[in-house]
């Protein structure tokens, strides 16, 4: 059986010292869900320009779904400016009033929507109201069965407290890293400790799981009660783009096929390891991440 995936937010230009890479937060999880063996559709909006078209032609290269890649007329095609660090961590300058931050909740996108085992949607495509309200339409349309997932991806200065509450309210699964867990608990008010604040997370808002990566020191996942504690692994750093994504992604496909708890974050730490070493968001995964060993269904959301 073949998972129907969907990711709400933006997509575009990555604009590295080293040339243009195709990114966004939500694009990025798409691709992994893909590689991972899900059938991925992603909802966004390009202009009506040649980085939009560019898009277009790579998504069909790839055998990618378009009919929920929205062309806006009047905005243009979404780029970012990237700086690297010397380890490899990068610094974004977004530029605005893109035409991702005109999403709408369009039929195929509900019918999309309508149809999806999972959803997630992230932080920054939260900016603007006339996408927020769409995001929000088009998660509300999922089934109730749905995992519903908050990448929260906190990007300054496009960050909105009543805007995140929102978001928080909306899902059920929360991923996060450990510089946004402390900007949150700020935020709310929550008590000091990482586990204890997650926990009141996970009690205030309602939440069936959290994942919270915490880079070098690798990862802790807490969900139904339980939780799992993966430590860091030694990893040549090529960059970190997309290595929180491809965690996401990871995690959906593993709760989506109730895989057990500490196998489905051994899996999401090892994808994202892999990512972190080589250039760029996406690259091809390799077959051993692809299709991890597991016969076993003991865990469930």
């Amino acid at each position: 059986m073949s998972f129907q995936v969907l990711a709400l937010g933006e997509i575009l230009w990555d604009l590295l010292p080293t040339g243009m890479q195709l990114g966004g937060a939500p694009a990025n999880f798409a691709f992994h869900c893909r590689a991972l063996g899900a059938e991925a559709r992603l909802i966004t909006r390009v202009g009506d320009d040649e980085l939009g078209r560019l898009v277009l032609d790579r998504f069909r290269a790839g055998g990618s779904p378009t009919e929920t890649i929205q062309i806006d007329s009047d905005r243009p095609t979404g780029t970012v400016d990237v700086e690297l660090s010397e380890a490899g961590v990068p610094r974004y300058t977004i530029r605005e009033d893109v035409a991702w931050d005109r999403i709408t909740a369009d039929d195929a996108g509900l019918a999309a929507a309508r149809s999806a085992d999972a959803v997630c949607f992230g932080s920054l495509a939260l900016r603007s109201e006339t996408a927020r309200r769409a995001i929000a339409k088009l998660v509300s349309h999922t089934s109730p069965r749905a995992i519903r997932i908050f990448d929260v991806n906190l990007r300054h200065p496009f960050v909105y407290p009543d805007v995140i509450a929102e978001a928080l309210e909306l899902c059920d699964v929360l991923k996060l890293n450990d510089e946004e867990l402390t900007e949150i608990a700020a935020m709310f008010g929550l008590g000091d400790g990482t586990r204890e604040t997650i926990e009141e997370l996970s009690r205030r808002f309602g939440l069936k799981a959290v994942a919270l990566t915490r880079g070098a020191d690798g990862s802790l996942l807490f969900a139904a009660g339980r939780w799992s504690d993966l430590p860091g692994r030694p990893v040549a750093v090529r960059d970190t783009i997309g290595a929180g994504d491809s965690f996401t992604a990871a995690l959906a496909i593993g709760f989506l096929n109730n895989r057990p708890l500490d196998e489905i974050h051994r899996h999401s730490g090892a994808v994202a390891a892999f990512v972190c070493s080589q250039p760029g968001g996406t690259p091809d995964l390799p077959d051993s991440l692809k299709r991890p060993d597991t016969t076993r269904r003991e865990f469930s959301l």
